[in-house]
């Protein structure tokens, strides 16, 4: 195996970070790497390595890594993270956590290289057959793509297993075996240990076949992404949703491929046909006074005002309520919502009297009489009016005294609680992301 193909794939002062396993493919790349740095002074390298805490060797194998790194003179930081295997296989579950981990890692400017390598990809392709994936699915891995605002490359994809194996031999490299790799219980290690040896032993070039046709997959997925950039764009609204109104006018297939890419665009996982069709039917065309939703793993798909959105389940707040005993301290919002502070720079709203205490609830029923509009108004009708979807609502502090609405922060004041002299205050809802007024 030689160097040079990483001066196709990398610049020569480039900052490149390697996720090491401490096993055979992540030691053969970060030793090549190694090398290509000697040959690259101005070139930066390091190593992380992600303990999951599955394995009782997990910290031997976190220290078997730092010690190749300092022998190597090089950095290596370990991530601990905690697999969640609750809604997911073990094994997906921990490729999330470490893909997670990883790009968090990431500086600025860093590159992210990961050692799969020819056989992997057959496998994930053989994977994605099982699941019935289409060309997205059956490209397989990338040699390259964005991991965040990072760069991630695979530049060991056309090498076998074989040869990093001759590799490491050749430079008597040592490295770490996974016992979980001997479970055949996961499809991909039954995959490694009985089908494909037998699929090799049958046709010598499967694995080279396989990985053409991946890449064949992917520039028919490249291609369509190309033709259908300029429509998708002009469906695409500034907040990430969807206007779908015209696509009921096209064909299923078309319309399939634009709902791939936008969730795509979103970072979402690629949806099963069933899901696609699940979309059209149960979302796009429920009815007009629906507010249909349809769960697709950590997210959900919602319309508005013939508008999809896609979204991160988040749990309910509709029995939540925090009492605001002090309102010269700010009172913090669960769920990452920012916090509330009390100005007196305008007089909105009444000082409560002595006998109200201040609480935030996050739903209000029945009807209510608004400052500046007449007559009374049902919540559901003023959420509407003021073009709020449905899941923002319940998302929104709502100002209590007792058990009477006052105010929702920047929305509305009720009736109740206006003020009527010098003496008021007004509530500023300060928004993490922006921390601006609501």
């Amino acid at each position: 195996m030689s160097l040079p193909y990483l001066d196709a794939l990398t610049e020569t002062d480039a900052a490149l970070v390697v996720a090491f396993s401490g096993g055979l493919d992540s030691t053969v790349l970060l030793h090549q790497l190694w090398t290509w740095h000697q040959q690259h002074p101005h070139s930066r390298l390091r190593a992380l390595h992600v303990h999951h805490g599955l394995s009782p060797n997990a910290d031997h194998w976190a220290a078997h890594c730092v010690a190749i790194a300092e022998q190597w003179q090089l950095g290596c930081q370990v991530l601990r993270v905690k697999v969640d295997r609750r809604k997911q296989g073990t094994e997906a579950a921990a490729r999330q956590a470490r893909y997670q981990a990883l790009s968090a890692a990431l500086q600025p400017g860093e590159t992210l290289l990961t050692a799969q390598h020819l056989d992997d990809q057959c496998e994930t392709f053989l994977l994605a057959l099982k699941r019935g994936s289409g060309p997205a699915g059956l490209a397989a891995m990338p040699l390259a793509m964005t991991l965040g605002e990072n760069r991630l490359l695979r530049p060991l994809l056309g090498c076998s297993r074989q040869k990093l194996e001759n590799y490491a031999q050749a430079h008597q490299l040592e490295w770490i075996e996974d016992e979980s790799n001997e479970d055949v219980r996961y499809d991909r290690n039954f995959l490694r240990q009985h089908l494909l040896p037998q699929l090799t032993a049958r046709w010598p070039h499967f694995a080279e076949a396989t990985a053409r046709s991946a890449a064949l997959c992917g520039e028919q997925e490249q291609l369509l992404d190309e033709l259908l950039a300029e429509q998708l764009q002009a469906l695409i609204q500034p907040d990430g949703s969807l206007h779908f109104t015209c696509l009921l006018n096209l064909s299923e297939v078309r319309v399939n491929a634009l709902l791939r890419r936008w969730i795509g665009w979103h970072g979402g996982p690629m949806p099963s046909r069933d899901a696609l069709t699940r979309i059209r039917q149960e979302v796009m065309l429920s009815r007009e006074d629906a507010q249909p939703r349809l769960q697709l793993g950590r997210f959900e798909i919602r319309r508005f005002r013939q508008q999809l959105y896609w979204l991160p389940l988040q749990d309910t707040l509709r029995d939540c309520e925090l009492p605001w005993h002090n309102l010269s301290e700010p009172l913090l919002l669960p769920q990452e919502l920012g916090s509330l502070q009390a100005s007196q720079s305008e007089h909105v709203l009444r000082q409560p009297r002595a006998d109200e205490q201040v609480s935030i609830r996050f739903q209000a029923q029945g009807y209510f009489h608004i400052v500046g509009r007449a007559g009374g108004r049902e919540i559901k009708k003023l959420w509407q009016a003021l073009n709020i979807p449905p899941w923002q609502r319940e998302r929104i502090p709502l100002i209590y005294y007792n058990q009477t609405l006052i105010c929702a922060p920047g929305l509305f004041v009720t009736r109740e609680g206006a003020s009527a002299d010098a003496l008021g205050w007004r509530v500023v809802w300060q928004k993490n992301e922006n921390a601006g007024e609501q």
